[in-house]
């Protein structure tokens, strides 16, 4: 069992090759070299090792025997599966959490996200999480907030870095709030389908557009 210093370190190792895949440094389907990463992170081999493993308990690396480590790389249509599942469970997720929610924690929310410029990536995911943390469903919060979490955020960062999209988010989020201030759920999860299901079709079109650049090469 690692004592709390060396979980310290695995989870800081965790989370630098987590950016690493986010950047797309290292792409999908690319290996992990641990002897790399250990001298990239002027750290041992062990706490790679280890981060490793929590990233591949998290759906995001694959680890077959005698063959090195590996991020995922879904297929187009794993992809639209797994979007489409968030689609339905957020949207419920959002109808729950507008009646859940109190007034103060609503005024927060949006407070927060009216200082916060379209630029700025951090508060659309901060806001998927609590609004998730806010439904009062907690199979739906597990499913958003750890079981898909890593693997979503993944995804949600290619169809983010498709020109114009992010903006395009921003205001999305935007009505999805106000709408949850009105108290009404039926539009609420109405805004957040179709925001997602965008977001699905961006996605969509970055992954044929790299499949065909693939191709090409």
């Amino acid at each position: 069992m690692l004592d709390g210093q060396e979980r310290t370190i695995v989870d800081r190792v965790m989370r630098e090759i987590f950016s690493l895949l986010l950047s797309g440094e290292i792409p999908l389907g690319g290996q992990l070299n641990e002897v790399a990463l250990a001298e990239r992170f002027q750290v041992s081999r062990g706490p790679v090792r280890e981060a490793v493993k929590q990233l591949q308990g998290r759906g995001l690396v694959l680890k077959e025997p005698y063959l090195k480590a590996r991020v995922v790389s879904l297929s187009l249509p794993e992809v639209i599966e797994v979007f489409q599942l968030r689609e339905a469970v957020e949207g419920m997720a959002v109808r729950l959490a507008t009646t859940a929610m109190s007034d103060d924690e609503l005024d927060e929310m949006l407070s927060s996200f009216d200082t916060t410029a379209a630029s700025d990536s951090a508060i659309d995911l901060d806001l998927h999480v609590r609004i998730a943390e806010g439904c009062g469903n907690d199979r739906i919060r597990r499913l958003l907030c750890d079981e898909l979490y890593y693997l979503l955020r993944l995804y949600r960062a290619r169809s983010g870095n498709r020109p114009g999209r992010r903006g395009d988010a921003f205001a999305e989020h935007w009505q999805i709030l106000r709408a949850m201030r009105a108290r009404d759920a039926q539009l609420a999860e109405s805004l957040m389908r179709a925001h997602i299901g965008r977001a699905t079709r961006s996605l969509q079109d970055v992954l044929i557009a790299e499949q065909d650049n693939s191709s090409k090469g």
